[in-house]
């Protein structure tokens, strides 16, 4: 479920939510669900509250984009760029961007710290400082 679990800290419950849910997907429980491999099918509006159909269908019409999902997209295009980007100042200022763009969403969201995303801080970066690269040597 979460793949990257070096930066998540989670309660006793939690862990053991994980660790079942591990354990059922190496025992292959989730491989033959209904709609397994297909797209989910989002014109289902029965979980939607009724006085609220109306309201988020002539948002979806208008092609309106929660701020929290553009902000993702941002973060999607952010970690694209940092991975093709040349030179340690460029990939430093992707860094501090990506890093900037992570936190704003982390703030806009009510939910518990062990749910946020984390921040990225490249290994790359560390290695270079601890061999003694500086950007001024780098470019």
């Amino acid at each position: 479920m979460f793949e990257d679990n070096k930066f998540k800290m989670f309660t006793g419950f939690e862990k053991i939510v994980e660790e079942r849910i591990k354990k059922a997907q190496k025992n292959g429980a989730f491989d033959k669900l209904a709609g397994s491999g297909k797209p989910f099918d989002f014109s289902d509006e029965t979980m939607v509250p009724n006085d609220l159909r109306i309201a988020y269908k002539i948002l979806k019409n208008a092609d309106f984009i929660p701020p929290e999902i553009e902000l993702k997209k941002k973060i999607l295009q952010t970690e694209d760029l940092l991975a093709e980007a040349d030179g340690i100042r460029d990939k430093y200022k992707l860094l501090k961007k990506l890093n900037f763009l992570i936190m704003k969403l982390n703030s806009m969201q009510n939910r518990s710290m062990a749910f946020e995303m984390p921040q990225h801080y490249s290994s790359k970066f560390v290695e270079r400082f601890k061999n003694g690269s500086t950007l001024k040597n780098t470019e």
